[in-house]
């Protein structure tokens, strides 16, 4: 064995480097976050020479003259200075590892200037070594990266071909640009804009300027608040019926900083489960902003890897969310009061009717509005009546809900006994009639404690395999649960006592078969297979012909459904055509 012996620093740096720099798209993400660190609103990436060539400008606050040189050294930064200042870390950088392990193995010109100062500074870096000279600049930064891997051959072979590492670069700017829409990106390459943002700040046309308008009208708004934890989700989820296939369009922040999360990314898949087919994803856009305390980011050099101190209720905070925002709910701020004489605590109203106590001051908000002449209070203007009334000498009012009634579907016909063709204001709107109703009993079972059951005085004998006798048994009550009764007559032969009543008419042969059949040997879930089976054989089948009010009825509940998108099988229940597109086909104008 060789004598041990000290490691020069270049070699160190180069070996640190394989940790924090994989490729191309790492020395992007270290320089463009420090840009993001330094307060820029713009910041350009141009990449060259099969992505060995990096270029990154901001307009940021720049580097002082006197700390250039020290910026270059190894655990070197401004972002941290104590023990306590990893435990509320609250930058996307704070290592101190990026930029003497980039000169390590690149070539670096950085050219910067701060406000301070009339001159910039030009250090020129490489093989480790520094030197600077003063020079003209604006205020800001330029990282100039030349010939990536020059000194390492061996990374230098494995890199990808040039289009794979720019589509890591492009992803990358991409979670970037999302997660901070206030910044103006702009990406390049070869001296082509790929990608470009105006840092407007505002989520959803960064969105759409990243993706497209087509990605912004199948979103759905996510947002929650837990003020005692210091919890607050935000962002946008794509409805179910529309979907991706790879979780590639997973953009997940935690206090703005791109993390590949598993407790985050599964509590997103279980939301979704039973709303969209096996292999398919939702789009996702969401930031979860937590106490600096409650989470470690600390745990890897890329720090995408993050650790929560209470994990389960994390898990539990973006389900619900996810959940909430699919349902069609988003909180609301509270009303503002606008009347001179405000009130300290402004009541939240409630659109179900209820008994809410009201301060002894006149008063009106954006939802509230007061008839001073007979102190009668409306509740969103025509929609709800609020009168007074007086119980044990406090005055009160209750809510008396006026609902307007429900317009009428427009059921212009039947398509192949199958789809319902609905006639909208907008267009042309295509339901399928199994799986529109499918969902509704799915939804309607599922809150409900008690299912009904109808008694079957007859019932074939039913065999099953021993395996699956089994199962059934170890089951038993999970079938009573949704309204099953089961008889075994022998080990492996059994017989139907009571089925659920919407079920009354199916032969219970083919329930059963369809049951153990979903299962298939696996019986994670067992409960949910069984309501999914339940809905899939209650509802009205493809091919079956409808009057128009059989048609109107099925319409009529599945609009009430939480989840109107797909069945828990994950299949799209409606197809909308809009007027304008079936105009542009034939030429017409509207």
């Amino acid at each position: 064995m060789k004598r041990i012996k000290q490691l020069s620093t270049h070699l160190i740096n180069q070996i640190a480097a394989g940790e924090v720099i994989e490729r191309p798209a790492s020395v992007v993400k270290e320089l463009t976050e420090n840009s993001i660190d330094a307060g820029a609103s713009k910041i350009s990436i141009e990449i060259t020479n099969e992505c060995r060539d990096i270029r990154i400008a901001d307009n940021g606050s720049g580097i002082h003259p006197d700390d250039i040189m020290l910026a270059f050294s190894k655990h070197a930064t401004s972002k941290i200075s104590t023990d306590e200042d990893l435990y509320a870390i609250n930058t996307l950088g704070f290592r101190g590892e990026a930029l003497s392990s980039i000169i390590s193995i690149a070539k670096l010109t950085c050219t910067t200037r701060t406000k301070d100062f009339e001159h910039g500074t030009k250090v020129k870096c490489e093989n480790s070594e520094v030197s600077k000279t003063e020079t003209g600049c604006a205020v800001g930064t330029i990282m100039d990266v030349r010939d990536l891997f020059y000194n390492i051959p061996v990374r230098l072979k494995f890199l990808k071909n040039p289009n794979t590492e720019f589509s890591y670069i492009q992803e990358l700017v991409q979670n970037l640009a999302i997660s901070h829409p206030e910044i103006s990106f702009e990406l390049k390459r070869n001296g082509k804009t790929v990608l470009k943002t105006t840092g407007q700040g505002n989520l959803l046309q960064c969105i759409k300027e990243v993706y497209s308008q087509e990605v912004v009208d199948n979103l759905k708004e996510v947002l929650k608040t837990d003020e005692l934890a210091g919890l607050k989700i935000s962002g946008y989820v794509s409805k179910p019926d529309y979907t991706r296939s790879s979780k590639k369009s997973y953009h997940l922040y935690i206090n703005g900083r791109v993390v590949k999360c598993a407790v985050f990314q599964k509590s997103i898949d279980m939301a979704y489960k039973n709303l969209i087919a096996s292999g398919k994803y939702p789009f996702i856009v969401l930031n979860l902003q937590i106490p600096s305390g409650d989470v470690d980011v600390n745990v890897h050099p890329t720090k995408k890897e993050v650790r929560y101190k209470n994990t389960n209720q994390i898990f539990n905070f973006i389900y619900t969310a996810v959940i909430a925002g699919l349902s069609n709910y988003v909180e609301q701020e509270r009303p503002n009061v606008q009347d001179s004489e405000t009130v300290d605590t402004p009541p939240v109203f409630d659109v179900t009717p209820s008994v809410v106590q009201f301060p002894q001051k006149s008063f009106q908000s954006r939802d509230v509005f007061i008839d001073k002449a007979d102190d009668t209070i409306y509740l969103n203007e025509e929609k709800q009546v609020i009168q007074p009334m007086n119980i044990e000498q406090k005055p009160m009012f209750i809510v008396q809900e006026t609902k307007a009634p429900e317009p009428e579907e427009n059921i212009i016909g039947q398509y192949k006994n199958t789809y319902i063709l609905v006639e909208k204001e907008e267009g042309l709107e295509i339901i399928d009639q199994h799986i529109a109703e499918e969902r509704y009993i799915y939804e309607k079972l599922k809150s409900e404690k008690n299912i009904v059951s109808q008694l079957l005085f007859v019932s074939d004998v039913l065999e099953v395999s021993l395996s699956e006798a089994e199962l059934i048994k170890e089951n038993i009550d999970k079938f009573e649960k949704f309204g099953y009764g089961i008889e075994f007559l022998k080990e492996n032969e059994l017989i139907f006592k009571k089925v659920p009543q919407l079920l009354a008419k199916v032969n219970p042969k083919e329930i059963l078969s369809d049951i153990l059949e979903n299962i298939a040997g696996n019986i994670d879930g067992l409960e949910e297979k069984i309501l999914i089976t339940t809905s899939c054989k209650a509802a009205v089948k493809a091919g079956q012909k409808l009057s128009t009010w059989q048609m109107s009825e099925i319409v009529k509940k599945w609009r009430t459904c939480e989840m109107p998108y797909t069945c828990p099988h994950g299949r799209p229940i409606c197809k909308f055509f809009p007027h304008k597109e079936i105009a542009g086909f034939f030429q017409r104008q509207q």
